[in-house]
């Protein structure tokens, strides 16, 4: 397999530090505490920013952020697990509702659908 040259490839051989991130965190029991996230696949995953700007368009302007290195981030996360860094992601997903919110229920199930799925179900057990 041959080396493609770095201006022809999406994304090159030799990984470089971010530099400087700005890293979204949360309050904890000792000061600020680095925020996690998921990626699509459900892994999790430090997060930094290249910009100020570009955390206040992915997180809002009320995220508090530090400034931090690349190693240093991984210096940080990897004790708990986590060795992916993410950087200047496109798209977060919308936060979720407070805990003490009602979450609105869905559509009822008719009493006729319990039952007949009480009766497949039974009809299923003597087929066997």
């Amino acid at each position: 397999m041959e080396q493609l040259l770095y201006g022809e490839d999406p994304e090159p051989s030799d990984r470089f530090p971010a530099g400087p991130l700005y890293v979204p965190v949360r309050p904890g029991p000792s000061g600020s505490v680095v925020r996690l996230f998921r990626t699509p696949l459900g892994d999790r995953s430090a997060v930094g920013f290249t910009s100020a700007c570009g955390l206040v368009a992915t997180l809002g302007t009320g995220q508090a952020w530090i400034r931090l290195a690349e190693p240093a981030l991984r210096a940080l996360t990897t004790p708990l697990g986590v060795t992916t860094v993410t950087i200047d992601p496109p798209f977060t997903a919308c936060a979720p509702a407070p805990a003490g919110q009602a979450v609105p229920a869905g559509p009822a199930v008719p009493a006729a659908a319990l039952a007949a799925s009480a009766r497949w179900t039974g009809w299923e057990e003597s087929r066997r």
